[in-house]
This record gives C-alpha cells, structure tokens and sequence, in this order.
C-alpha cells in the first residue's frame, strides 16, 4: 500500500442568494453548483488553497478517509447518462488506468494520487450529490467550524458529516 496524499472533499453547504459575484465565479469553478454538492479534489493542486480561501463562508472541506470515499462513491458516484457507478464499470473503464478491486480500488487510487476525479470526468462525474445532513448541522452555516459553525476548514470532522449526508 503506498503513501496516501491529503484529498479534501468540498461540500457546499450555502445557497446561491446573496452571493458575491467573484465567490459564485470561484464556487463554479470548483464543480459547486447547488446546495450539498460534494467534489474531491487532491489538497497538493495548484491554486485549491486560494480557491478554498475565497468561498470559505459557503463550504466546508476536510480531509476525507479511505471508508467514507468509498461508501461515497458507491452511494452517490455516478456515470455520465445518471447511472450508478458499479465494481464492473470501475473495472471495465478504468482498468487500463492500473485501477484494479472496483470501487474499492478507485478510492484507493484517489487518495494515493494515481487518479484525480476531475482528469476522468468523461468516464466519472466529478460532482456528488448529497442530501442535507440527518440531524441537521451542529451549528450554524454562517459561522466557520472553528467558532462553532458549519463552514470553512474542519478537518477528519468532514467524514462524520459526509457519512450523515449519504
């Protein structure tokens, strides 16, 4: 098993009313369209920390563990046409990309950094839909995660919210 490298999951957890024009700009970039929309991205890539920065009061992110991608992109991965993402496409469409074990396999290989979602976005979507969180938020979602919120940079917290939101 090789070295895993951090891989953030940004979840979106504020609305489009009210937001500034250049955050809206940078949310779309970032694949965050909608309210819940979950994506993965490697913590190394250029630019993410700025990007990050600059929507800090719309999303939250941390770095995401090995169990919680997986049960993430068994339960909300999807194939370009809407269809779930199974063992035998992983198997099919990615095994040329050395990802061998299905699902299992491709989170294995996202968080070690030999697959970077966005790169493959033509064999899978790169956007997660999620549904709003069971038990509600802890806090609010217009203070930061540090002062008791919802927002902006939580850490290993970031897998209990996503497990709530499958």
């Amino acid at each position: 098993m090789s070295s895993h490298i951090p891989v953030y999951a940004i979840v979106r957890v504020r609305g489009r009313v009210n937001t500034p024009h250049e955050v809206e700009y940078t949310l779309r970039l970032l694949r965050l369209y909608k309210k819940y929309h979950c994506v993965v991205y490697p913590a190394n890539l250029p630019g993410l920390q700025g990007m990050l920065n600059k929507v800090k009061d719309w999303v939250t992110w941390g770095e995401i563990d090995m169990e919680t991608l997986t049960s993430l992109l068994r339960a909300r991965g999807r194939i370009p046409g809407g269809k779930p993402l199974t063992d035998e496409y992983v198997d099919v469409k990615l095994g040329d990309k050395g990802v061998k074990g299905g699902i299992q396999g491709l989170a294995e290989a996202i968080l070690t950094g030999r697959i970077i979602l966005h790169k493959v976005d033509n064999l899978i979507k790169p956007v997660f839909r999620l549904h709003p969180p069971r038990g509600g938020f802890k806090g609010t979602i217009k203070k930061p995660y540090s002062q008791g919120g919802d927002t902006g940079y939580r850490g290993a917290a970031i897998n209990e919210l996503i497990k709530r939101m499958l």
